[in-house]
């Protein structure tokens, strides 16, 4: 592995145990919820950009590398890539610390889309950067 594919890349947005209730009977995470968790950091990374609410409008290139475990904890950070008229592309990376101490390896990464919302729920301008 490279010394660029053993970073993490972005910012350490989220990190949250893999629990029983998350994984298939053989201790494999659902893929469903590593979805989740990355969706909800890449949405904490583009609504603080935004300064709104932001929705998810499209995930591209989502590749599963390796399972995460239960008992690993997940890493997920972010990184901003683009910011348009109304949306923000985030690569976001999941990385697993294996049995919550140990090692860390790149689970999957994609590129999320979103939207800015104004209050009314219509898409909004992005502000320029504060």
């Amino acid at each position: 592995m490279s010394e660029e594919e053993n970073q993490p890349r972005g910012k350490l947005t989220i990190r949250i145990l893999a629990m029983p209730a998350d994984a298939n009977p053989a201790g494999d995470i659902f893929g469903g919820w590593v979805l989740s968790q990355m969706d909800v950091a890449g949405g904490l990374c583009a609504g603080d950009r935004a300064r709104s609410r932001v929705v998810t409008v499209g995930v591209e290139a989502m590749t599963f590398i390796r399972p995460v475990k239960i008992g690993d904890v997940m890493c997920v950070y972010t990184e901003l890539l683009h910011v348009g008229r109304t949306s923000i592309r985030v690569g976001i990376e999941a990385w697993a610390l294996r049995d919550r101490l140990g090692r860390r390896e790149r689970v999957t990464k994609a590129i999320f889309t979103y939207v800015a919302l104004d209050e009314n729920g219509l898409s909004m301008v992005v502000p320029p950067e504060a």
